[in-house]
């Protein structure tokens, strides 16, 4: 059976053991978020709070970080079960004639029961607050140099002024005081088409912002659904029951009846505010700019609601779960238009729209090509900084076997693909907002397997500190098979492709077909950071560097920091990291907070 709402799902967890309630008073500013941080990063339990201070709300966070817990959302044992009903449904070939269409109805009824279905009343509405108080909410200040407080979970529904369809979308919102918020909508997502309407026409723009809502209804704000897809009609589908509405109390807008909490209002035309910086998902800080300004009129809630919210940062993260259901849910719908596809992972490290990996079967000569393009012309998919393709056969979620892959099968003379387009707005490393090259990796097998070489534990130690003696802008080097990781502190312009190039050059790096150089003070020995490096600060045509191109070549990767020694003039944006203060906090903290 359906949730009926966010409190049903609660329970569901804590009776499956999977939710911890901390019961002493903690901070929304900084020390919810380490203390969630620390659990996501363990894939640990949902976390309920129930003394936030100078708040009456509890709260809860990482509601959906493991694989076990999004399951349960869904209530699914696999999530390639939404795929396979989406692929039946989209499977129209069996409705050639006319006895087939009547023999499939029986099929198809249930979809009717899925529509959003309109209530004269409803939970989200016990409570009325014509004078709004969004301090009174516990919403926290993720991280030390963001620009406030940030709801970080919102359900904002608008309304098109031209043919009254409703959408709903998760862009984020700080709280500038008791009423006003920011309205953080990207030039490319649909809240911001609509408001771009509103401002034609020059008309007030009526929103409602739902905070907690049924799991599904929660993660249809963030699927990537065609524009004539209703997020309300597909959360009916997801959860195979339709979402109950009521009207909002001062506007039209219908929002889910068993919200937790409903804040009405409006964006003026012409109107913005600075906001930002926010510690995103990328784990970057994304900077401040000026958005919409959103006016709370009215907040309406349960008598005891429960507010819903959850922190990004570097990955692994509580949304990278979400991430995998949009992965695993929406592959029918990429086979239908490339059938060649045979699966498709997002690695974690890649957030969400800096990696793909993609099996495939390869039929005639530039198939790869063909792939590559093709998924930079579609959607969201247009954002994608790089794509590996890999052998039908092979398990693109098996990251290990993907690496070796690439160092065996690619020539990086003929196999790398470089194109330029569209990137996601918080990309940092290109040199243009927005725009930037794409890479795509050919790592489906060839008539030539080329030969690898790796060094054992001993060698690869004795080899790091020689780096170390000979360069003391060194600071540390690690070996995978046949790459090698050096962390280095530039002090001069091109420093890393100086590098590269030397190294090339040197007998005991022969072995390392790949030589990725990233910033001194990190860890060349954390593979999740390196590939976060990789995946986030380069941009292909000016961070590749190639070498001996006989027998497949060589190449060299700068996963450093741009700074404006290196050309670069837009600005950096700064890793997100914790103060120590309040790691120290939350250490001494920890035994009372019951999450062991």
């Amino acid at each position: 059976m359906a949730y009926k709402d966010l409190q049903a799902f609660i329970k569901k967890l804590e009776d499956r053991h999977l939710l911890r309630r901390v019961g002493v008073e903690v901070n929304r500013t900084l020390e919810i978020t380490e203390i969630a941080d620390r659990v996501m990063k363990q894939e640990g339990p949902a976390i309920l709070f129930e003394k936030v201070k100078d708040s009456p709300y509890p709260l809860l966070i990482n509601a959906f970080g493991s694989w076990e817990r999004i399951k349960l959302a869904f209530e699914l044992t696999s999530l390639d079960d939404v795929g396979k009903r989406m692929e039946d449904l989209l499977d129209m070939s069996h409705y050639t004639s006319w006895p087939a269409r009547f023999a499939a109805l029986p099929e198809l009824t249930p979809l009717l029961r899925i529509f959003p279905k309109k209530v004269k009343h409803g939970p989200c509405q016990e409570v009325i607050e014509k004078e709004p108080d969004l301090t009174a909410l516990p919403v926290l200040q993720c991280w030390p140099e963001d620009g406030g407080p940030f709801v970080t979970l919102p359900l904002v529904f608008t309304k098109d002024p031209e043919d009254g369809t409703q959408n709903v979308g998760m862009y984020r919102l700080q709280v500038f005081d008791r009423n006003t918020t920011g309205m953080h909508w990207h030039i490319h997502k649909d809240g911001r088409r609509i408001y771009e309407k509103y401002k034609a026409r020059g008309n007030r723009m009526p929103v409602s912002v739902v905070l907690g809502a049924d799991p599904t209804t929660i993660y249809a704000a963030t699927a990537p659904l065609p524009k004539f897809v209703d997020e309300l009609l597909f959360a009916g589908f997801l959860r195979n029951a339709p979402v109950e509405t009521v009207r909002c109390v001062t506007n039209d807008i219908r929002v889910p009846a068993h919200a937790e909490f409903v804040l009405e209002g409006y964006v003026e035309m012409d109107e913005t505010r600075r906001e930002g910086p926010f510690g995103d998902h990328t784990g970057y800080y994304s900077l401040a700019d000026d958005y919409p300004v959103f006016h709370v009129t009215c907040v309406t809630h349960k008598k005891y609601p429960v507010y819903p919210c959850t922190i990004v940062g570097r990955p692994p993260m509580e949304d990278c779960y979400l991430a995998k259901a949009t992965e695993r849910f929406f592959l029918p719908l990429l086979r239908m238009i490339y059938p060649e596809v045979v699966d498709i992972s997002f690695p974690m490290e890649g957030v969400f729209h800096n990696c793909v990996i993609v099996s495939a079967k390869k039929e005639y000569p530039g198939h790869s090509r063909k792939i590559f393009h093709g998924f930079w012309g579609m959607a969201q998919m247009m954002y994608t900084k790089m794509i590996v393709l890999v052998d039908e056969t092979r398990n693109p979620h098996d990251y290990a076997a993907v690496f070796r892959d690439m160092m065996e099968h690619c020539d990086f003379s003929h196999d790398l693909v470089l194109a330029e387009g569209p990137l996601d707005v918080l990309d940092h490393s290109s040199a243009h907002p927005c725009y930037g090259t794409k890479l795509g990796v050919d790592a489906t097998t060839k008539a030539k397997v080329l030969p690898l070489t790796s060094l054992d534990k001993a060698e690869a130690e004795a080899l790091a500190e020689q780096l170390m003696a000979k360069d003391p802008n060194i600071k540390g080097a690690a070996c995978y098979d046949s790459a090698l990781v050096v962390a280095l502190t530039k002090d001069r312009p091109k420093a890393a492709k100086t590098l590269v190039d030397s190294l090339f050059s040197s007998p005991s790096c022969a072995f390392a077909r790949v030589i990725v150089v990233i910033d001194g003070e990190r860890n060349p020995h954390d593979l999740s950071l390196v590939a976060w490096k990789i995946f986030n600060n380069i941009d292909a045509r000016r961070d590749l560097f190639f070498g001996d191109a006989e027998n497949g070549g060589r190449i060299g990767v700068d996963a450093t920091k741009k700074l404006p020694l290196d050309g670069h003039t837009r600005p950096w944006p700064n890793d997100i990291v914790m103060t120590d203060a309040v790691k120290t906090k939350v250490s001494e903290r920890w035994q009372t907070y019951g999450l062991d």
